[in-house]
């Protein structure tokens, strides 16, 4: 309990802190980051860190790694890929860092390993954990190898789970990070393939069964895996046409319901970037419920509103509490 009461305040901490703290940074440096995955210097500090500061030093990813990889307690591996979620949000200095010490510190193979834990929530923190290491060209790299089959084995459809369904939240992060691990990267694309990913994205667009959400992220991957030209001929050889990939994502979808009892309908699938948004801020208060939330949406309120008494539910008892992270897109 002390452990998790540490961590889970550490969190309620980072999250009010990071809004400020990234917004200046990334105003400040929006040159610091330029994802080259080159070895990464960090600045030798002249006065100790404290206050704040201590959230979002590169040691901390060896306190995160650590409960990845000893922790069997779920919470506790959701809130660790959350905090380092948080932490590599953005274009700060200290993001980088922290993505270049998660790869130093072996911590993608411990998130990607993690994504066969048997744990919707888990699976969907460890994908969004993902997706703001994969900003950085290196990591890119390496998560395209290491974890697209871990990814692809949890879409709808995995052999892996032929009892247990992922919530649309979880299958849209997993999309996402997809589309993000595949963007520049034709290795990636071809291990995709290779894992029978192809089918498992046609499943989720022509199933009926598929919320619109999942359909339009789905769609968006498969247009990437065609934007790879050296693909093409391979996809058509396994009877795959162009009009299969290459569809305009609809406005709207007859292929399953725009929503689930959990959420209304949002464009989230499509970065922010894509849709004109602005990247220098944050707005951790305007997160709406597409956002990455370890709360139901009926209990979304405390994360903000009541804090402190979201913090004594979650360690002492109750429903767990817990806060929104953050995307890369948002920063």
């Amino acid at each position: 309990w002390c452990s998790f009461f540490w961590l889970y305040r550490n969190a309620i901490i980072t999250h009010f802190t990071l809004q400020a703290i990234i917004h200046c940074a990334c105003a400040a440096k929006k040159n610091g980051d330029d994802g080259s995955g080159n070895p990464i210097e960090i600045p030798k500090r002249t006065t100790p860190a404290k206050g704040y500061e201590l959230l979002f030093q590169p040691e901390v990813v060896r306190i995160y790694t650590s409960l990845l990889k000893e922790s069997k307690n779920p919470s506790v591996l959701e809130a660790a890929a959350g905090a380092i979620q948080n932490l590599c949000a953005g274009r700060w200095s200290y993001g980088r860092y922290i993505r270049g010490k998660m790869r130093e510190e072996h911590g993608l193979p411990l998130l990607a390993e993690l994504l066969n834990y048997n744990n919707d929530r888990v699976i969907r923190a460890m994908s969004g954990a993902m997706r703001n290491l994969a900003t950085d060209n290196r990591n890119r790299e390496l998560l395209g190898l290491h974890a697209v089959p871990h990814l692809v084995a949890n879409l709808p459809g995995g052999q892996n789970q032929p009892g247990r369904a992922l919530s649309e939240e979880t299958v849209v992060s997993i999309l996402s990070t997809l589309a993000e691990v595949l963007g520049t990267n034709v290795e990636s694309a071809k291990i995709l393939r290779e894992k029978q990913g192809i089918e498992r994205l046609m499943l989720i667009i022509k199933d009926g069964k598929s919320s619109e959400r999942e359909v339009r992220a789905a769609r968006q991957v498969l247009q990437l895996v065609w934007a790879h030209k050296e693909l093409r001929r391979p996809l058509e050889k396994d009877g795959w046409k162009k009009a299969d990939f290459i569809n305009p994502i609809p406005s709207s979808t007859t292929n399953g319901p725009s929503t689930r009892t959990n959420g209304t309908y949002e464009d989230s699938t499509v970065p922010l970037l894509d849709r004109g948004e602005k990247r220098d801020v944050i707005p951790l208060n305007d997160l709406g419920s597409e956002a990455y939330s370890t709360l139901d949406q009926r209990e979304r309120r405390h994360t903000l509103d009541e804090p402190t008494d979201t913090l004594q539910r979650g360690v002492y008892g109750g429903r767990k509490g817990s806060l929104p992270l953050l995307d890369s897109y948002d920063g």
